[in-house]
């Protein structure tokens, strides 16, 4: 079959790879029908991760069950399914407390497992035409037969989730104001969330005008660009003593409006601490940081020695000072997908807005190169095998 398979650093190609076969009688095999590229894989592709060539890109997956493995009890050939990023086994003690992004059985020696990613396990991704579900009883989320929100419900594989988890790990209620840093496929969906879920007043931080345009048009947002100054003064200016509460959608490769460099995502610019920070300086004493952005404990391509480590200087005693609080890590899918399944059925949500592109698989390489570079109009890419 044809899949997205990773060259090397800011190169990848379709090519022919074995067609994944039933592995264990918990496997469902699926033929995708849709399969996004995410921001997450953006850090593989630049060569800031330690992914070796060969891996199949592909975290963010729906299709239709082709195959079916003797022990699976609720799913059957022709089913519409989404699979959460998470591979989870759904029996060991961090899946029964609903934590499947740390699942200890799928991944041997590291807790949490993944399609098609780094470190996350011996999974295939599934920017390809086929793709198998481990635990598929467990992983494979039921949709409505036929392709009716067929962009909406491919978001519930990742970005659409790790937003509300975002605004979860603040510890968001009704009411409270929010600024969220980034303006990428998580961190639109984690303001879509926050305006869902009643929000006062939505802040958004970004530097790129299309992606600013939809947190304005689809979450009712006050947007700040961040190369036109500093941004906590601005929310400040227009908030006063600072918001409630406060998302990290970067992560680790965040830019410093304040360093230079040679393009706008010149390495040179990278601050790894500067987002983290900030939401310190704009969330109020005693508000909650929710931390859905993506950290590694080892960066190749970092700025400096430090940051390579994995460790970043942050502002803790400020963050002490404070009183906040803080929760990181990545979504727990199953948490969230089948609640927000059921709000998009009954239309009381619909991220598809979000969808900017959706292609064959055959563009993928030039997709990559145009979601990369944070091209004008390019926000959410999907891959139609």
């Amino acid at each position: 079959m044809d899949a997205v398979v990773y060259k090397g650093p800011h190169e990848v190609a379709v090519e022919e790879v074995d067609e994944p076969t039933i592995e264990h009688p918990n496997d469902v095999l699926i033929d995708i029908t849709t399969t996004c590229i995410c921001g997450s894989d953006l850090h593989m592709y630049e060569g800031r991760t330690a992914a070796e060539p060969g891996i199949v890109f592909g975290h963010e997956n729906m299709g239709i069950v082709s195959e079916v493995g003797e022990a699976v009890s609720s799913l059957e050939v022709g089913d519409r399914v989404v699979a959460p990023f998470n591979v989870a086994c759904g029996h060991c003690e961090n899946c029964e407390n609903g934590k499947t992004g740390f699942c200890t059985n799928v991944n041997p020696g590291f807790a949490g497992g993944a399609y098609g990613y780094v470190a996350m396990g011996p999974y295939t991704g599934g920017q390809a035409e086929k793709l198998r579900i481990p635990y598929a009883d467990f992983n494979a989320l039921q949709l409505p037969k036929g392709d009716d929100h067929e962009d909406a419900f491919s978001l519930l594989a990742d970005v659409f989730p790790t937003g509300w988890h975002g605004i979860e790990l603040a510890n968001f209620e009704p009411g409270d104001s929010v600024a969220v840093y980034g303006a990428g496929p998580v961190g639109l969906m984690a303001a879509y969330s926050a305006k869902i879920r009643g929000a006062a007043d939505i802040y958004v931080v970004d530097r790129v005008p299309s992606r600013l345009a939809l947190a304005e048009e689809h979450c009712d947002a006050t947007t700040i660009n961040f190369e036109e100054g500093d941004p906590v003064e601005q929310i400040k200016a227009a908030h006063g003593g600072g918001v409630d509460c406060g998302v990290d959608a970067v992560g680790y490769q965040a830019v410093d409006a304040e360093r230079e460099g040679g393009s706008a995502y010149d390495p040179a610019r990278e601050n790894p601490a500067v987002v983290i920070n900030n939401l310190i300086r704009t969330v109020k004493p005693t508000g909650e940081l929710g931390i859905p952005g993506l950290y590694v404990p080892e960066d190749p391509g970092a700025p400096d020695d430090m940051a390579a480590q994995g460790r970043i200087g942050i502002d803790f005693g400020l963050l002490f000072e404070k009183g906040q609080a803080l929760g990181t890590g990545q979504c727990n899918v199953k948490e969230y997908n089948r609640q927000l399944r059921d709000l998009i059925i009954e239309g009381r949500a619909d991220p598809s807005w979000l969808v900017s592109h959706r292609v064959g698989l055959e563009e993928a390489p030039e997709m990559y190169e145009a979601f990369d570079n944070r091209e004008e109009g390019v926000t959410k890419v999907l891959l139609e095998p």
